[in-house]
């Protein structure tokens, strides 16, 4: 297994509790809380955190924003929004590949050694498993690749599905490469 990849652990757990510099908020436009990760997210950081982004004005689909994390054991929330599915022709794949390069670059820029992701757009927002975890996993790793300062990348699964599907794509990616 190549560098990058040995930086990368999967696991099945939750994203609020994770201690790590940052955690990744799969949220809204709006940022302004919701359900799912960012709901929980927002509820477990407290209400600072939505003062805070109510500061920034949203974010964009495929793009990323950072706070503080208030009451989280994480140092930071990156705030991205990810694609609704819907179908997988309207540049769902380019959008949910920028939310996780846009992420890591914001973690680089910030200096951050620990990032811990969900699984984004694959809850309410509909995209398929398999997918996602191959676009997740593919540009966590190519990211890796020219950056030094992140030390350690968590990609934190709810449930078991998830956990196997991330496993499975994480064992074939990190063959390849």
């Amino acid at each position: 297994m190549t560098e990058p990849w040995s930086k990368i652990q999967i696991v099945s757990a939750d994203i609020t509790l994770e201690d790590v510099d940052a955690i990744v908020n799969a949220a809204n436009e709006a940022l302004l809380g919701g359900g799912g990760v960012d709901g929980a997210i927002h509820r477990a950081a407290g209400p600072e955190l939505l003062d805070e982004c109510r500061e920034l004005g949203g974010c964009p689909t495929g793009q990323a924003r950072i706070t503080a994390g208030y009451r989280l054991r994480a140092r930071h929330v990156i705030h991205t929004v990810g694609p609704v599915w819907r179908g997988g022709d309207q540049g769902e794949a380019g959008l949910l590949e920028a939310c996780y390069r846009n992420s890591m670059t914001l973690a680089a820029q910030h200096e951050l050694k620990s990032i811990a992701f969900p699984a984004i757009s694959c809850g309410v927002y509909g995209y398929p498993l398999e997918q996602a975890a191959g676009i997740a996993l593919s540009t966590v790793g190519a990211c890796l690749q020219g950056e030094a300062s992140i030390e350690r990348v968590r990609m934190v699964c709810f449930g078991p599905e998830l956990t196997s599907i991330y496993e499975a794509t994480f064992a074939q990616l990190a063959r390849v490469h």
